[in-house]
């Protein structure tokens, strides 16, 4: 009887270090000389970030420090979907930074179509916003993760592996 081995494509991250990412930045926002008197708000949401502040300069100078912070604490700047700038009430502004997570069908779907184009042996299959990715060697599973990390970057997410079986 031959044996089967698989794991899991995920898009996901740690949320704890998010919420610890985002604390660094409150810290230094409130203690940043140029920061300090900006009367800055970053509030977590369940799937977004919200930074409500004076002008679009300090609103870029903390998106660059959560984007430094993020990067210390070994989160991908994948996850992170800056949308447009809103002015508000004034001079304020305001930014939304969406969460990205799990995988979208458009992207399961055509990550699936590119292991079985490079690989016919292998079998995948679509689980809600994950991949499973079936097949009978550990050294074809590799060649496929190897794959699946160089179409990372032109897909914009973040990609983990997980349940290596």
């Amino acid at each position: 009887m031959a044996s089967t081995y698989s794991f899991d494509v995920v898009s996901e991250f740690d949320r704890q270090e998010l919420v610890n990412t985002l604390d660094q930045v409150k810290r230094e926002v409130d203690q940043r000389y140029d920061l300090k008197d900006s009367n800055s708000e970053i509030l977590l949401e369940e799937d977004k970030i919200v930074i409500t502040t004076a002008s679009d300069m300090t609103l870029q100078a903390i998106a660059d420090v959560i984007r430094q912070k993020a990067t210390k604490r070994k989160l991908s700047l994948k996850i992170f979907d800056f949308q447009k700038i809103d002015v508000f009430s004034g001079n304020r502004v305001r930014q939304n930074i969406i969460l990205r997570r799990g995988l979208s069908q458009e992207i399961a779907k055509k990550l699936s179509k590119c292991i079985r184009d490079y690989m016919k042996k292998i079998n995948v299959s679509i689980q809600g916003e994950s991949l499973r990715v079936t097949g009978k060697s550990k050294d074809q599973l590799q060649e496929v993760i190897e794959l699946l990390r160089s179409k990372e970057e032109e897909l914009q997410i973040p990609l983990q592996f997980e349940n290596f079986r």
